[in-house]
């Protein structure tokens, strides 16, 4: 019954607007009809009457570049056995099962799983640029071009703030994307992907730029670009062009409730991508400036009490100690407006444009304090490297089901404690509580941990459940455990 009416509820918007549709016309006749003078009367209906344009044709775009567009498989060990469909919808069960590479158990080995991902060659002599996620945790990359042959691949360089990664491939005079600028792109323009969306290689998919400059809550250093384009798992990592045939995004994400497109789709620009290779090539890693403060959004109510015209900017609620912000001077309450003569609007703009810089560059910031606008000079520090080389390897708590590895120097230094292991993969028992990779361990029942086998003798020494103190940014809190 509730198909019936809901179809007939269809059937009736549909009519109406068919109705209106019929009515608009007639009244342009009607009008033309009392018309003196013909050639008035069309010239006014088509002034008044948008003409429709023509759609664009992606097939010379696909054709000229498809070729440096590749399909990337990897495979991962996996930890723990289970059911592979876990979270699949039903429709797309089947698909998988016939299409999806399934896992195997190699002999002396785990079980593995494969996965799919896109990319784009850069260079004539292999490089090759995806998302960092893709290859997370992978054990063999092999990369696949349209003309099928394959390349085991090697991983040069992630970073993950920006979800990027640079892969190589062993050869020479291969097919290259043409870069081009995001900043030329504007919202409403045409733009297509290629990619591999559940490992159908070579899939061609259009839509429009629905917003530039799109920042993400967990991504504070990409400056996403937003389409309608659909993205679907495997796209990730492939190139996003414009009608010039030119790559001016990687697509990275989709917002999604259930795993599928559902038209909001997020590229990184090419140009941030291009520096992040260029640093991973030259110095091993991404070059991110840094000023040391903790900040906060300017909202209505705070734009008042602080004497703004309007909320806007970035509040300094925190200053590190020793670093390069008090330093130059500033205090907390300060409000950043400004990066070299760049407008701060919202708070989450500063980290990226701060990041952009160079360590040891001097950047002026325009703050708001005491009521009126004042300029500070600032030289960047360097923002700590995402992984840092230790002394001692990680070690597996496998009571608790956590990798850890001990504080180095300066990360105690920016964490401001004496002791504590972070925490870099989490599962069983842990994980349920809610620990994540990346949260450091600072005691266990209110007992100091030092380094990693103390963790496990205090973990063996206990019961059936342990506290863990945990710092996770800037919040301290106990997390209660069970052992069994």
């Amino acid at each position: 019954m509730k198909k019936t009416i809901v179809a007939s509820a269809i059937a009736v918007a549909f009519s109406a607007g068919l109705i209106a549709a019929q009515f608009g016309a007639e009244r342009a006749v009607v009008g033309e009809s009392h018309a003196n003078n013909k050639a008035e009367a069309v010239a006014v209906r088509t002034a008044a009457t948008p003409q429709p344009a023509a759609l664009p044709d992606f097939s010379v775009l696909v054709e000229s570049e498809g070729s440096a567009v590749v399909n990337i498989a990897v495979t991962r060990a996996v930890k723990t056995p289970g059911p592979q469909m876990q979270g699949v919808p039903d429709p797309l069960q089947e698909f998988f099962r016939r299409h999806a590479p399934q896992p195997e158990s190699p002999e002396g080995g785990g079980p593995q799983a494969q996965g799919v991902g896109s990319g784009f060659i850069i260079s004539k002599d292999g490089y090759v640029l995806t998302n960092a996620h893709v290859v997370k945790d992978a054990e063999e990359v092999v990369v696949r071009l349209t003309d099928r042959r394959d390349f085991p691949a090697k991983i040069v360089g992630v970073e993950t703030r920006t979800d990027v990664a640079v892969l190589k491939i062993d050869s020479r005079d291969l097919p290259t994307v043409r870069v081009g600028s995001p900043e030329s792109v504007k919202v409403g323009n045409w733009v297509a992907a290629i990619g591999s969306p559940f490992g159908l290689e070579n899939t061609v998919t259009a839509g429009i730029v629905s917003a530039k400059s799109r920042n993400l809550p967990s991504d504070a250093y990409v400056p996403f670009i937003q389409t309608d384009v659909a993205v679907n798992p495997g796209n990730s990592g492939g190139p996003l062009f414009n009608l010039n045939g030119e790559v001016i995004g990687i697509n990275s994400q989709i917002y999604s409730r259930t795993g599928g497109y559902m038209g909001l789709s997020f590229a990184i620009p090419i140009d941030v991508a291009m520096k992040v290779k260029d640093d991973l090539l030259q110095y091993g890693k991404v070059q991110r400036g840094r000023i040391g403060v903790t900040i906060q959004q300017v909202n209505k109510e705070l734009a008042g009490t602080f004497g703004l015209d309007r909320a806007r900017g970035a509040l300094v609620s925190g200053v590190e100690k020793g670093g390069p912000a008090e330093a130059a001077g500033l205090k907390v309450g300060d409000v950043i407006l400004g990066e070299n003569g760049k407008p701060v609007e919202q708070s989450i703009d500063l980290p990226r444009m701060i990041g952009e810089g160079r360590p040891g560059a001097d950047f002026k910031l325009e703050i708001w304090r005491d009521g009126k606008a004042q300029d500070v000079g600032v030289k960047l520090g360097e923002m700590p490297a995402e992984k840092v080389a230790v002394t001692e390897p990680p070690v597996k708590q496998a009571q608790l089901g956590m990798v850890v590895r001990p504080l180095n120097a300066n990360e105690k230094g920016r964490l401001g404690t004496a002791s504590g292991v972070v925490v870099e993969r989490v599962e069983g028992p842990a994980a349920r509580a809610g620990i994540r990779p990346g949260d450091v361990i600072l005691a266990l029942n209110s007992e100091p941990i030092d380094s990693a086998d103390e963790l496990k003798s205090m973990v063996e020494r206990s019961r059936d459940r342990v506290a863990l103190l945990v710092q996770r940014a800037d919040s301290k809190f106990f997390v209660p455990v069970p052992l069994s």
